[in-house]
């Protein structure tokens, strides 16, 4: 498939912030695993033709039974186990998918209300700029703070964004920024930045208010209404 786009979905986190033995990815929200719901718009979505979801090594069989043949996920190739990190695991799935792949995108897996609205304005930029992300403007006043929780200086926040999921890239590039990352070291908690220090430039694309990520009950019960909406 020309331009296809291949999908790593970080899966392996604990989320101890919620404060319940399932893990985040595998709660219910509205009586669907969270999980289920960005892996059906990439199910759905016709550029994409694998994805590769990476688990927890304890929950590799639960995710494969419960998650994907249950839900008759097709493109799912395999569920893999994540590692130490964040980056591990990214990493681990990167290196499942081919040689032949054009553009991968990046997900949390514990983030359901991805659309496919924003998955193509990401892979339109991506196409254009090598690399895009979803940000949202901040809303609030943002202030740096210092050791002792005395404000240093307030900034500027027309030039500051939160950054999402999905992240999208040319799968090329990409890997060779990770396999750089690790020879020196680098870590990161977000792709963009070992792309942004490897490699070039990251356009970001307006994101979505109802893209949030479930971190702890409130963001549970949060997701909720929006669906209910």
């Amino acid at each position: 498939m020309a331009n296809n786009l291949r999908v790593v979905i970080a899966a392996a986190g604990t989320g101890s912030r919620m404060k319940s033995p399932v893990n985040k990815q595998y709660m219910l929200l509205k009586e669907k695993p969270v999980l289920s719901y960005s892996l059906e718009v990439f199910e759905q979505y016709n550029a994409v033709d694998e994805i590769i979801i990476v688990a927890h090594p304890r929950e590799i069989e639960y995710c494969e039974k419960e998650i994907v043949k249950k839900y008759g996920y097709h493109k799912v190739k395999k569920v893999i186990p994540g590692g130490e990190q964040r980056q591990d695991s990214v990493w681990a799935g990167l290196t499942e998918l081919g040689a032949d792949t054009d553009y991968v995108a990046v997900h949390d897996g514990a983030r359901p209300l991805l659309t496919s609205n924003l998955l193509s304005g990401l892979l339109q930029a991506a196409q254009e700029w090598g690399a895009a992300i979803p940000g949202i403007c901040a809303r609030d006043t943002l202030k740096m703070i210092d050791r002792d929780g005395l404000v240093a200086n307030t900034l500027d926040r027309s030039s500051v964004v939160f950054i999402q999921t999905p992240q999208v890239f040319r799968y090329s590039e990409l890997y060779q920024a990770y396999i750089m990352a690790y020879e020196e070291n680098f870590r990161s908690t977000d792709d963009a930045a070992l792309f942004e220090k490897y490699i070039g430039r990251v356009k970001v694309v307006p994101g979505n208010y109802n893209n949030l990520k479930i971190t702890t009950p409130e963001d549970l019960i949060m997701a909720q209404a929006l669906l209910n909406m």
